[in-house]
């Protein structure tokens, strides 16, 4: 009899065991139907997701060249700007000179006679 009662207490700690296995992974199971129903709800489709993403990988730097370019064709104009604004500072220094030199030589001149 108490080997009875020992080996119905083995079977009640095998099955518990096993029933708790069973349970995790119906819970595994369930987070796995419930992603795929989220997906199905939301109308997604995996395939369109992967091909987005293969898209992205083949043209990564197609963006980046992009900004680049914009990014140079903006410094370039703001230089150009800076460029001609002492380019006309240097034309104006120019003429003051060339005033001044004149204004030397017809003085030197007067001064002669």
């Amino acid at each position: 009899m108490t080997q009875l009662v020992r080996l119905l207490n083995e079977i009640n700690i095998n099955v518990n065991s096993k029933l708790d296995s069973i349970e995790s992974r119906l819970a595994t199971l369930e987070k796995v139907n419930s992603i795929e129903h989220r997906v199905a709800v939301n109308q997604i489709d995996i395939g369109d997701i992967k091909e987005l993403l293969q898209k992205i990988e083949e043209h990564p730097f197609e963006k980046v060249t992009v900004a680049i370019e914009e990014t140079l064709l903006k410094l370039q104009a703001s230089y150009q700007k800076n460029f001609d604004n002492i380019s006309k500072r240097l034309d104006t220094q120019l003429l003051k000179i060339a005033k001044t030199e004149e204004e030397m030589l017809l003085l030197k001149e007067s001064l002669s006679e």
